[in-house]
């Protein structure tokens, strides 16, 4: 019989049928579960993420807020240090880029008139947010300030200024210092022994004037080394295009008269030249000479045919419009286009178009000049609170005026300007000032001309409006191709204009330098720039797959990675020039780098190699497509093909020419020069021969040590 034990009572269990047995006394249980404070839901850690990226990016905000607020100080302090004299300013953001150049008369009040008002989203504001510094440079005048702001600007390609770029140099005629000079095309520096006529709109411009000069004056055009070794006239001389001074029997007075009457031809002085050629014919006539007298009366009628095919009247070309420049603009379609049109020496030349870039948001960027700044009447009464009143601004330089104003200055930094320009927009005439200071005579400007400079004036302009037409026609067309070769493909792509194709090529001559080239379309056009060509070593001669192995793998092993990790981008098109071979090698490669194989198409060519007739080989096992002939996807795909194919071709034969001239080798020797190059050539008849050549025998040319020798002789063995 159990025992309750003092101070505890038993309490029997509803549930069970019978009473248990008393227990002894146990230890307190734990805590009921009911008690315990519950896990944390997956809203709840979902809620407490949200408030701490929140919380974060509040913070993240305020600190820009106050980086922008501090750079906006510190700016703000600059400009109320500026002085008040002329100037140029450049404005940088925070990766030290250039965002725009500009000039001022007075920096301090033409600086702070971008940061004195909220721009909003406008292109103005958009890039007073991007300003991080700000550098200005101060000058003695304004012309000092719109020289070194035109510098500057086509030295550092702002993103907001009107920018102009050529890449080529203007061409020249240039007549030869030699004891019987020869006319001759040229392009480059100037060398002060020979004499220069233009510049000319074009190589075609100076071809002709050759051509003209050849048929009326019969000045030689062939080589001095040519010239030094004639021992009997040319071709040209039995057709009646030169005069022979290459043998003693031309080397006379005639020619060195007809040198200086083709010099006084291009100068302009064409009427003169005529009268002296008339004169010079009676004087043969009355001599009884008349085999001389008709070949100047031929002369004579050579050149005035010539004057009377010129759209310039040579009546109406007075001294001061013999060089003309005329220029007009057109703005249509967001583009722009500066055509400039030659007059020199009386003759018109032809034209040339300009085509600028940034136009859009430079235009949209370009502030009031200090002069548009308001001003205070001071006629005002001296109750006035302000001290005067402001008259109103004018309205600010259209955008056709900041193009005209932007080619001019940036044009004419480097290329003479003649001493009238025509113009199809009145322009500020600082500029003009600018220009003469810098020429040293008198530039003057005209936009509303009369007579025979109106008639410039309505050609060149005409001129602008059918290279813009062109341009645009030329862009629309290439957009389309862009667009149906992204169709056809049934690409994703979502910028057109960011679209980038890179198209390789293999090429070589029976296994010897092989070359790899791979060419950039993005944009809708060739990019020239980002085009390379890769040298292909370590394979056997003549196996295109390998060396289409080798340059994939060398292209994109690094391109691979870093698009992976988010730090590049891999084209979104890559063409190969070939059929299954190709595209199987290519597959090879992105399988190992891991790249979508969606990417790989190879350009096969039809039956017979016949144009139009291309399949498109896909890599990830989609079928050929063929495009059709009239297909502007395969257009698209055979331009892109084609100049691959150019560039690779190019570099070949530069690397073949190489290679059996022994240029690199010889070259590579520390002390060989191109003149000691073409010296051992020379003597021992070719790089086999220099390479046959023991170290006395080299030691034996002008300008080689035997130090020299023994260095050549171990690099070539």
């Amino acid at each position: 019989m159990s025992t309750t034990p003092a101070g505890a009572s038993e309490v029997p269990d509803p549930s069970s049928p019978t009473v248990p047995a008393e227990q002894p006394p146990a230890e307190a249980p734990a805590a009921p579960a009911a008690m315990e404070s519950p896990a944390p839901s997956h809203a709840d850690a979902w809620n407490a993420q949200s408030e701490a990226i929140e919380a974060a990016e509040s913070r993240r905000v305020a600190d820009m807020e106050r980086a922008a607020r501090e750079v906006r100080d510190r700016l703000l302090a600059e400009v109320l240090a500026l002085p008040a004299l002329p100037g140029v300013y450049r404005y940088f953001d925070a990766q030290d880029h250039v965002l725009y150049v500009g000039k001022a008369k007075n920096l301090k009040r033409r600086v702070s008139s971008y940061f004195q008002k909220d721009h909003g989203g406008t292109r103005i504001g958009m890039m007073v947010a991007r300003i991080a510094r700000l550098e200005t440079t101060v000058v003695r005048t304004e012309a000092e300030a719109l020289l070194l702001e035109n510098n500057l600007i086509k030295a550092l390609n702002p993103r907001f200024n009107i920018l102009f770029r050529d890449d080529k140099s203007y061409p020249y005629l240039r007549l030869s210092g030699h004891a019987w000079p020869r006319i001759s095309y040229y392009r480059g520096a100037v060398d002060r022994r020979h004499r220069y006529f233009g510049p000319f709109p074009s190589a075609w411009a100076v071809k002709e004037s050759i051509q003209l000069i050849q048929k009326v004056f019969q000045l030689r055009t062939c080589e001095d080394t040519v010239f030094n070794n004639r021992s009997r006239p040319c071709l040209l001389h039995q057709i009646h295009r030169c005069t022979g001074p290459c043998v003693p029997e031309g080397q006379n007075d005639d020619y060195r008269r007809n040198v200086s009457n083709a010099e006084r031809f291009l100068l302009g002085e064409t009427q003169e030249v005529l009268d002296a050629l008339q004169a010079q014919m009676m004087s043969h006539a009355e001599r009884f000479e008349y085999e001389q007298a008709a070949g100047i009366r031929n002369q004579i009628t050579a050149l005035s045919k010539v004057l009377q095919q010129q759209a310039v009247d040579e009546n109406s070309a007075t001294g001061r419009d013999r060089d003309v420049d005329i220029l007009a603009v057109k703005l249509q379609g967001g583009r722009a286009c500066v055509n400039l049109a030659m007059v020199r020496g009386g003759r018109h030349l032809g034209d040339r178009a300009y085509f600028p870039k940034h136009v859009d948001d430079a235009t949209a960027v370009q502030l009031l000049d200090d002069d548009d700044l308001p001003e205070l009447d001071p006629s005002a009464g001296e109750g006035d609170t302000g001290g005067g009143v402001a008259v109103a601004r004018p309205a600010p330089p259209s955008p056709e005026r900041q193009v005209l104003e932007a080619f001019i200055a940036q044009h004419y930094l480097e290329m003479p300007v003649p001493s009238l320009l025509v113009l199809s927009e009145p322009v500020d005439p600082a500029l003009a000032e600018a220009l003469s200071a810098q020429a040293g005579y008198r530039v003057t400007t005209q936009a509303q001309p009369r007579g025979q400079r109106r008639i410039w004036q309505e050609m060149c302009v005409k001129g602008a409006e059918i290279a813009l037409a062109r341009l645009l026609s030329e862009e629309g067309s290439q957009q389309a191709r862009t667009r149906a070769l992204v169709d056809a493909l049934d690409l994703s792509v979502t910028e057109l204009d960011k679209f980038r194709i890179e198209c390789f090529d293999i090429s070589h001559t029976a296994g010897e330098a092989t070359q790899a080239s791979c060419v950039v379309f993005e944009g809708h056009q060739m990019q020239s720039s980002q085009y390379r060509r890769f040298n292909i070593e370590g394979i056997t001669g003549g196996d295109d797959y390998a060396a289409m192995r080798q340059v994939l793998t060398r292209r994109y092993s690094k391109m691979a990675e870093a698009a992976q990790n988010g730090t590049g981008r891999l084209p979104d098109l890559v063409l190969v020039d070939g059929g299954k071979g190709q595209v199987s090698m290519a597959r090879e490669v992105f399988e190992e780098l891991g790249v979508d194989l969606s990417l790989i198409v190879g350009v096969e060519k039809g039956e017979g190699r016949k144009v139009g007739l291309e399949e498109l080989v896909f890599a990830d096992g989609r079928e050929k497509v063929y495009l059709g002939r009239d297909s502007a996807a395969l257009m698209l795909v055979a331009q892109i093909r084609d100049e691959a194919h150019r560039f690779a071709i190019t570099g070949m034969r530069a690397k073949r020419a190489s290679i059996r001239t022994g240029g690199s080798r010889l070259e590579d020797v520390p002390g060989v020069g191109p003149k000691k190059r073409a010296q051992l050539l020379q003597r021992f008849g070719g790089v086999r021969g220099v390479a046959g050549a023991s170290v006395e025998e080299l030691c034996s040319v002008k300008g080689i040590s035997r130090e020299l020798a023994e260095d050549i002789y171990r690099a070539l063995h």
